[in-house]
């Protein structure tokens, strides 16, 4: 997938925390000689080295442009050069697995909760980063606030360096508000008038897909059921530790007790019921299971309402949007509720950069993340060449000025909530609801805030579960398959290692409450 900086979701997740740490410390420290502060212990001149980066997406056209910028910066500090590896969205799971397992020379790969970086660390793949920031990381421990540093910590070490801004990803439905008005359809307050408005789209706007949605593994969190479950404020279900992105086993009730899907069925399943209801009737897009972009067949006006990480649009996404359907207009609708401890957060970040152990520059991949954390080099690698992709507006906002030369994926490998920079001309109308967000007061603790799933007694279930789940979780949790009849056999195949992974998830929950 084409991942866009508003999605990420994403994952995802689009303004800065400068409110949380406000004045800290990690405002000091930015300027160019701390890079070369880290590469005195290892000698005065160092010699060239190609860091060799993994990280998801296409490559932008203007790569090479701020590529080679980097390098110039570099070159008399810790001389490193790039070589930036892009994975396709839909690849990353399997590409990055291979290629750790394989033992190819990587210095810096990304990884995520609802990726594999659990079993990755558990398999013994990646490098602890304790000492290693300590020595050569002073920026990226500083950029950082120290609630994300206790929350994302592995059995009490630092495994990987957090990239995010916020303690919870917003959610929202992009709608096609000129067909909204065309239809004489009032704003969207609920789900049920969301649902109602892409029936109406079905029977007047022939042509258009009512509604689409994310259909391939890596992406579940925003499948149609994915993202509904994400505004349920009754039982609070959401994805567990140990299947970051799959709802067959998930939380709810905030209550530590860890429900499997093919033995307690709901809410999940009356989601799932209402997804085959919206497929049975043809509001859902008919090629939701191959494209590999779900974005791309809304942004080329195939659809009239797609699943979001984020609240708002910004100017990039409005006018790729605009130069396929020059007319259209578009609108987000949310069903957040911003009020004081609905929400519940673990504080958990929701992608990593890490230095697998096979890396032969450690200490220059540190060196590395500590320069791009640096204020200057972080605007480079997230917006690019400043005067020709964008113009800096103070400190904390940028102006757009190409869409189409490098696009904006600092949350795949530079993230840090004190240098990033706002959109000027993104969607204020959520402002307020981006500034619950940044604030952890602002959360329910969830009652697992801290834990971490070892993962390493049930690999082959978790092995066996993900091949059989590729076969039918998309497609079930797109309304594609009946859910009942769909049940059984996803069972039959998978049942028994789901259970085998469910019962070591609540083993280690309990022993962790136990210990609180």
């Amino acid at each position: 997938m084409k991942m866009k900086r508003w999605w990420n979701i994403s994952l995802v997740l689009l303004l800065s925390l400068s409110l949380i740490v406000g004045c800290s410390k990690g405002t000091e420290g930015s300027s160019s000689t701390d890079a070369s502060k880290g590469s005195e212990s290892l000698g005065s001149k160092l010699e060239p080295v190609t860091l060799k980066i993994m990280i998801p997406g296409d490559r932008p056209p203007d790569m090479d442009l701020v590529i080679a910028e980097a390098e110039k910066r570099m070159k008399d500090t810790i001389n490193v050069k790039l070589d930036i590896v892009f994975v396709p969205w839909a690849d990353l799971g399997q590409k990055t697995q291979v290629t750790l397992a394989s033992g190819e020379n990587i210095d810096l790969i990304f990884d995520a909760p609802w990726l594999h970086i659990n079993q990755m660390i558990a398999d013994g793949y990646y490098e602890p980063l304790d000492d290693l920031l300590k020595q050569y990381g002073k920026n990226v421990l500083e950029k950082r606030p120290q609630q994300m540093w206790d929350a994302n910590k592995y059995d009490g070490k630092i495994m990987a360096v957090p990239l995010g801004l916020v303690y919870m990803a917003g959610n929202a439905y992009v709608v096609r508000k000129d067909i909204r008005e065309k239809l004489g359809v009032p704003p969207i307050k609920t789900y049920k008038e969301l649902i109602d408005f892409a029936y109406k789209v079905k029977d007047k706007e022939p042509g258009i897909a009512p509604f689409t949605a994310a259909g391939t593994t890596g992406q579940q969190t925003y499948s149609i059921v994915g993202q509904r479950s994400l505004h349920d404020y009754i039982t609070h279900a959401r994805f567990t530790h140990a299947l970051g992105s799959s709802l067959t086993l998930y939380y709810k009730n905030n209550d530590g007790k860890v429900f499997n899907l093919f033995e307690d069925k709901e809410p999940i399943m009356t989601w799932l019921k209402e997804a085959r209801q919206m497929y049975k009737d043809g509001l859902v897009y008919k090629d939701i299971l191959t494209a590999k972009d779900f974005i791309q067949p809304f942004m080329s006006g195939k659809a009239a309402i797609v699943t979001k990480g984020s609240f708002g649009t910004g100017l990039s996404f409005d006018q790729q949007f605009k130069s396929n359907v020059p007319n259209g207009d578009l609108e987000t609708v949310t069903f957040f509720d911003p009020t004081k401890g609905a929400n519940i957060s673990n504080f958990k970040q929701w992608n990593f950069l890490a230095v697998p152990k096979v890396s032969k520059n450690k200490e220059r991949a540190v060196m590395f993340m500590d320069w791009a954390n640096q204020k200057e080099n972080y605007d480079l690698l997230s917006y690019g060449i400043q005067g020709k992709h964008w113009e800096a507006l103070g400190d904390k906002e940028f102006k757009l000025l190409d869409t189409k030369g490098y696009s904006q994926f600092g949350y795949v490998w530079v993230w840090n909530p004190i240098d990033e920079r706002t959109d000027v001309e993104a969607d204020k109308t959520y402002e307020h609801f981006d500034a619950v967000l940044r604030d952890a007061d602002s959360f329910t603790k969830d009652i697992l805030t801290g834990f971490e799933f070892d993962s390493s007694t049930v690999q082959n279930d978790l092995s066996q579960y993900n091949t059989v789940e590729a076969k039918y979780y998309p497609a079930l949790f797109n309304g594609v398959l009946d859910p009942e009849e769909t049940l059984k056999k996803f069972e039959v195949e998978a049942g028994p290692s789901l259970k085998r992974i469910q019962q070591e998830l609540q083993r280690q929950i309990d022993a962790f409450l136990a210990k609180k």
